[in-house]
């Protein structure tokens, strides 16, 4: 910091004794005279003050805008302060560490942004944070140099950075681990040994990250926790790196102490409207069971919510351990202290660029007056969530007053219009190709429409939509499409052209009714496109007699929907139920009765037995009433992933023979589905599972003979990199010799 006051020797001892009669400020860019006059707090008419003048050369230094700032005095009294101000960083580049295009997030993750005033502090806390990222990386002996290239009133910053090694974990040794498997401690660490095949996406490469080696010791720590070790300590990582190799050993020095199992527990505390005592048969942890730290956690996160639904905001809930030693038990004592109850004062939204704020609001389910609640918070986040508008959605609490809060709703937008292209395989579909042009959120209004085409092997799909889900912010949805669809199952060929239209309406927070229109017109025929009436095609299975190639059907349907499940993809609780009825019949050459129902059961058996075992029922069934004609094509059939595994997809259906003793497809009316699954994590750092599934299906009819089919087998569900991967083992049990079997099934990009 440079100061320079300057006096003309003649004038001065006049000057101490007079009123300043004029204030001028030169070279200023980033703040105006006015803003200054309030920074420097001298004005014209003060007394002439050397002490004043100089904290106001400390106040505009504070400012962070300036290098240098000179005080001079004129002949007339007047006071003229010359500001030099701070180079602007023109140029931002980095060398050796990130492409062209990520740079310019590169510098604003670690503090820096073209425009910005050059500090030289700032530029080297920049560069601190750049090594500390490269280390967490795993780079060992990073080295960051930084070029300053002065231009005319800015300056050019160059990083040349030098990467380094990457450290390689070759072996970690937990010294006094004899009760915890060494396998359970490492997998909770960031830092662990190389898998086999560890190059593979979701796999650990075993390379270092230096920034979490001192939070691996409580990793471990935590796992002795997990199971009952209350007095278990697990010191620091000690590191032994091998700076010509680029290897390292990893050595934890461990005390494991005694287990403890859990005596009693107790909740106390008053809380107005509820029996805390009550909530004690919801929680995790068990008398008799061993002592988990994650358990006690959620039956903390659990006491406090049940407490916050009731309006109390800010209650506090502490957990108190009472141990005894030579019995090797803990009491677990909750203590409970509500506060006041807390409404809300406001509800401010930010961040929201594109999407309107009402499109927002309809998806909070808290309002300026209501009673907090904990479970109308969480419930408002994920219904934001769902959305796809946001990239992230944070609802935070702020306290207004010890009654009073405000919910301040940040978001970040994403990009909800976009051009996408994607693929996958599936071994009945084959290569997939699929492409579409989208906005989920056209100008903010929360409307969707898109038009896509989905290709493979088997089948060409092409759509046009538009749905609304919040028809004027109300609890009504409307929407429509035009399609086109061509496919070839087992035994036929279809092609498909027609549109819907739907109204939709959310009756509560976890039910959903619809109202759906369609019309479509339809051709069958054979593998070879014949499309002759008198024909008879032969599948290999079936012989397929097609009356009426071509047709028309126009459907009316209402459905419902209910889902209370945890998770999209895994779910540990809750339920799906769902329902539809359709009649096809006004207008069109169809005419029947459709009824089909689902319903899926998810249980968690973590909190019982320890191991993360969840058992899966579900079930689907179908029934077509004839009301005078239904095509082939519309019959039900089954097999393949979502049926009856270990069979061809759409392969088992009722059948006639006629006198020379030929199959004749018929096609279902009635169907039930039945599957039972237990699903056990297979590596949950690959977020792999392994599920063990029973399917029992029936498919038949009025006037047919009902098939009955079963099958069993495993598969492995992987959420990868690349997305969701369902690998399917099948067998089918006691199979006709006409039955086409398939032991093995997969598919890419789809839900489990």
């Amino acid at each position: 910091m440079k100061k320079l006051f300057t006096l003309s020797v003649g004038l001065s001892s006049i000057l101490l004794s007079q009123n300043i009669t004029s204030v001028q400020y030169n070279g200023l860019l980033h703040i105006s005279n006015e803003v200054a006059t309030e920074i420097s707090k001298i004005n014209v008419g003060d007394t002439f003050d050397i002490n004043k003048i100089d904290e106001s050369i400390k106040a505009f230094y504070r400012q962070g805008y300036f290098s240098d700032i000179v005080v001079s005095v004129t002949k007339n009294g007047g006071l003229v302060y010359k500001f030099t101000e701070k180079s602007t960083i023109s140029k931002l580049e980095m060398n050796g560490y990130s492409s062209s295009d990520e740079q310019e997030a590169e510098f604003i993750a670690i503090g820096l942004r073209k425009g910005d005033l050059y500090d030289a502090r700032k530029v080297e806390m920049a560069k601190k944070r750049l090594i500390k990222k490269i280390e967490a990386e795993g780079y060992y002996d990073t080295v960051v140099e930084i070029d300053v290239e002065p231009k005319e009133e800015s300056v050019a910053l160059v990083f040349n950075v030098n990467k380094g090694e990457k450290i390689y974990i070759e072996k970690i040794e937990f010294s006094g681990a004899d009760k915890v498997d060494s396998s359970d401690l490492e997998s909770a660490l960031a830092n662990r040994e190389e898998d086999f095949m560890g190059w593979f996406p979701g796999l650990n490469d075993g390379v270092a990250h230096l920034d979490d080696l001192a939070l691996d010791g409580r990793r471990a720590q935590d796992v002795y926790m997990q199971q009952g070790y209350m007095d278990a300590t697990v010191s620091d990582p000690l590191m032994r790196v091998d700076a010509g190799a680029y290897k390292a050993d990893v050595t934890y020095k461990i005390s494991e102490g005694e287990q403890y199992t859990i005596n009693s527990i107790s909740i106390e505390g008053n809380v107005e409207g509820m029996e805390l005592s009550s909530l004690k048969y919801e929680l995790k942890s068990l008398e008799g069971k061993v002592f988990n730290i994650n358990k006690l956690r959620k039956d903390k996160a659990y006491i406090e919510e049940q407490v916050a639904n009731l309006g109390y905001a800010f209650v506090r809930v502490r957990p108190n351990f009472k141990q005894n030693k030579q019995a090797k038990t803990v009491d677990i004592l909750y203590t409970v202290t509500p506060g006041e109850k807390v409404t809300i004062n406001d509800v401010i939204i930010s961040g929201n660029h594109t999407t309107i704020d009402r499109v927002i609001r309809r998806d909070i389910y808290l309002a300026p007056g209501d009673l907090f609640s904990l479970t109308d918070l969480k419930d408002s986040k994920n219904a934001l969530g769902r959305r796809g508008y946001f990239e992230k959605v944070d609802i935070e609490k702020e306290r207004v007053s010890s009654n009073s809060m405000n919910l301040l709703v940040k978001v970040k937008e994403t990009a909800t219009g976009s051009i996408q292209a994607g693929g996958g395989y599936g071994s009945f579909q084959g290569a997939m190709v699929s492409a579409s042009l989208s906005d989920r959120n056209i100008i903010g209004s929360g409307i969707n429409a898109g038009v896509s085409f989905n290709l493979s092997k088997i089948s060409k799909n092409y759509s046009l939509n538009i749905q609304n889900p919040r028809v004027w912010d109300s609890e009504y949805s409307m929407g429509g499409s035009i399609y086109q669809n061509e496919i070839q199952y087992t035994t036929y060929d279809q092609r498909s052209v027609g549109a819907s239209l739907n109204i939709g309406k959310q009756i509560t927070r976890n039910l959903y009714g619809s109202l759906n229109y369609s019309f479509s017109e339809n051709k069958a025929t054979d593998a070879n496109n014949s499309n002759n009436p008198q024909a008879q095609f032969d599948y290999g299975q079936f012989i397929f007699t097609p009356t009426d190639l071509n047709y028309a059907k126009s459907t009316f349907s209402v459905g419902l929907n209910y889902d209370s499940t945890d998770d999209f993809y895994t779910p540990r609780e809750g339920i799906i139920l769902g329902g539809n009825l359709g009649y096809s019949g006004v207008g069109g050459d169809q005419k029947f009765v459709d009824a089909s129902a689902r319903f899926g059961a998810y249980y968690g058996l973590e909190d019982i037995i320890d191991y993360d075992l969840i058992l899966r029922y579900k079930v689907r069934a179908r029934y077509l009433k004839d009301q005078g004609n239904i095509s082939i094509p519309e019959k039900l059939f089954m097999g393949g992933i979502g049926s009856v595994r270990g069979f061809q997809p759409y392969s088992i259906t009722p059948f006639e023979r006629d006198e020379n003793d030929t199959r004749i497809l018929q096609g279902g009316t009635q169907s039930l589905i039945n599957t039972v699954e237990a699903s056990i994590p297979l590596s949950k750092a690959a977020k792999m599972r392994l599920a063990f599934f029973y399917d029992h299906g029936i498919v038949g009819g009025e006037g047919v003979t009902a098939l009955t089919r079963e099958g069993y087998g495993v598969a492995l569900e992987w959420f990868s990199p690349m997305g969701p991967i369902n690998l399917v083992f099948g067998r089918a049990i006691n199979p006709e010799s006409y039955d086409q079997t398939s032991n093995f099934e997969f598919t890419m990009g789809q839900k489990f």
